[in-house]
C-alpha cells in the first residue's frame, strides 16, 4: 500500500536518460530493439529521481541504473519480456519499510517505472532527439505512460517545432504548449490531462523528459578556491566559466576543469551573458572593486543562487558598499554571504564542498544539519 503522496513535483535536475542515450542510439542504428526503463515517479526515500533510466539491449547488456542497484535485477527480466513481446509495461517497486527488502528497495522508497521498447518503428524521432542533445539544442519528450488510450506515444517538443503525436491534434497542442514551460527551465516531471486533452482532467498521465543545456556556474576570481569550485561544479553537472580581469591569472593552465576561462571584468562580462533560473553565480574575488560591481549586476538577474566569499567583517563592509551603490535590502538579501555552509572548511577543496553543499541545499530546501540528528524524511517534501 502506498504511503503518502508521490514526489511528482517537476524536477530541476538534468534527466538521467542522458546517461543511456549513447548506448540507446547505438542499438537503434544497428536496427536492434532495446528496452528502456524510466523512473516516472517516486515516493519516500527512493534512491534515484524521476528521469533515471536503465537500458536492456537485444544483446543482453544492461546500461544505466534506476535505483542504485536495488531493483535492477527485476527490471532486467522485465526488459527481456518487453523485448520479446514489444509491449510496454508499468511497474511499481517497494511497498513499505517492513517489506521493501523483499521487493528490492531496502531504503523503503517506492518507484514507478515505465518500460518500453525502443526501435526505429516505435521511436522514429530518436535520432533527431540525440542530435538536439549533442548540439545542446533544448528538446523535450512527452510520453503517455498511463491512460485509456495512446499509452507509449511520444511528442517531441522544441522551442520552435513539434514532432510526433500523442493521438489527437487537441492533445498535441495542449501538451506541446505546457511542455514548453518545462523545457524553458530544464525541468522533468508529470502532466495530467483529460482523455481528450482537457487540462482539468487526470485520465492521462504524461511524463516529460527535458534535455536542456547544462546549467551554468559563473565563478568570478582566478584564485585557488575557484579552481577547486570548478571541480565541484562539474561534479554537480554545471557548465563552469571562470572570469577574471587579470590575464596573468585567468589561464587555462590554472583552471583545466573549467569549460571556459574568460579575461574580462566580471560585471561587464556578466551583463552580456545569459542568466536563467538555473544559473549559479559565485563571487570569489574578495576585492571590492570586483565584488561590488559584479554583485550589483548579479542581483538584477534571475540567477538561482548568488554567493560571495569573505569573512563576516568583509561582508559587513560589502553591505555598506552595496547600499552606497544603490542596492536595496531585498536585493542584498539574495546574496549568500559569507558563502557556503558551516562545515569548518579550511582548504580550497573543503571550501568548494561547503559552497557546493549550500547550492544543493538552496535548490532543494534542505536544513543543512546532520541526518542522524533528524527524524523526518531524508528528501525534502516527501512524507515520513
Amino acid at each position: 500500500m502506498r504511503t503518502g503522496p508521490p514526489d511528482d513535483r517537476p524536477l530541476t535536475l538534468e534527466p538521467e536518460m542522458r546517461e543511456v542515450l549513447p548506448a540507446l542510439l547505438a542499438s537503434y542504428e544497428r536496427g536492434e530493439p532495446a528496452a528502456m526503463a524510466t523512473v516516472v515517479r517516486t515516493w519516500r526515500s527512493a534512491p534515484r529521481p524521476a528521469g533515471a533510466s536503465m537500458l536492456v539491449t537485444a544483446g543482453g547488456e544492461a546500461v544505466g541504473s534506476v535505483s542504485g542497484g536495488c531493483v535492477e535485477g527485476a527490471l532486467y527480466d522485465v526488459g527481456q519480456e518487453v523485448l520479446a513481446t514489444g509491449e510496454h509495461t508499468f511497474e511499481t517497486y517497494g511497498v513499505s519499510d517492513d517489506d521493501a527488502f523483499a521487493v528490492g528497495l531496502t531504503c523503503g522508497g517506492i518507484l514507478e517505472v515505465f518500460v518500453e521498447q525502443v526501435s526505429p518503428e516505435t521511436w522514429p524521432e530518436l535520432p533527431g532527439i540525440a542530435a538536439s542533445v549533442a548540439a545542446e539544442e533544448p528538446v523535450a519528450v512527452a510520453t503517455i505512460v498511463r491512460g485509456p488510450h495512446s499509452v507509449g506515444r511520444h511528442l517531441v517538443v522544441r522551442e520552435s517545432s513539434v514532432e510526433g503525436s500523442l493521438g489527437t491534434s487537441r492533445l498535441d497542442d495542449t501538451v506541446g504548449a505546457d511542455v514548453l514551460g518545462l523545457l524553458e527551465s530544464g525541468r522533468t516531471g508529470f502532466l495530467h490531462y483529460g482523455s481528450e486533452g482537457e487540462r482539468l482532467g487526470d485520465d492521462l498521465e504524461v511524463f516529460v523528459t527535458s534535455f536542456s543545456p547544462a546549467p551554468r556556474m559563473y565563478v568570478f576570481g582566478a584564485i585557488d578556491f575557484s579552481a577547486a569550485l570548478c571541480r565541484a561544479g562539474k561534479l554537480l553537472g554545471f557548465h563552469v566559466t571562470v572570469v577574471d580581469a587579470r590575464e596573468i591569472f585567468a589561464t587555462r593552465k590554472r583552471f583545466p576543469d573549467a569549460d571556459e576561462v574568460v579575461v574580462d571584468w566580471p560585471h561587464r562580462w556578466l551583463g552580456s551573458q545569459p542568466v536563467d533560473a538555473r544559473t549559479v553565480i559565485c563571487v570569489l574575488t574578495h576585492d571590492p572593486k570586483f565584488d561590488v560591481p559584479a554583485l550589483k549586476v548579479a542581483v538584477g538577474t534571475k540567477a538561482a543562487y548568488i554567493g560571495a566569499m569573505g569573512s563576516r567583517r568583509t561582508h559587513e563592509d560589502r553591505v555598506v558598499r552595496l547600499k552606497e551603490a544603490g542596492l536595496t535590502d531585498e536585493e542584498i538579501a539574495r546574496i549568500h554571504s559569507p558563502i557556503g555552509l558551516d562545515l569548518g572548511a579550511r582548504t580550497p577543496e573543503e571550501t568548494a564542498i561547503s559552497i557546493a553543499a549550500e547550492i544543493v541545499q538552496d535548490r532543494w530546501g534542505g536544513a543543512g544539519g546532520r541526518l542522524k540528528n533528524s527524524d523526518g524524511p531524508i528528501h525534502a517534501g516527501a512524507p515520513r
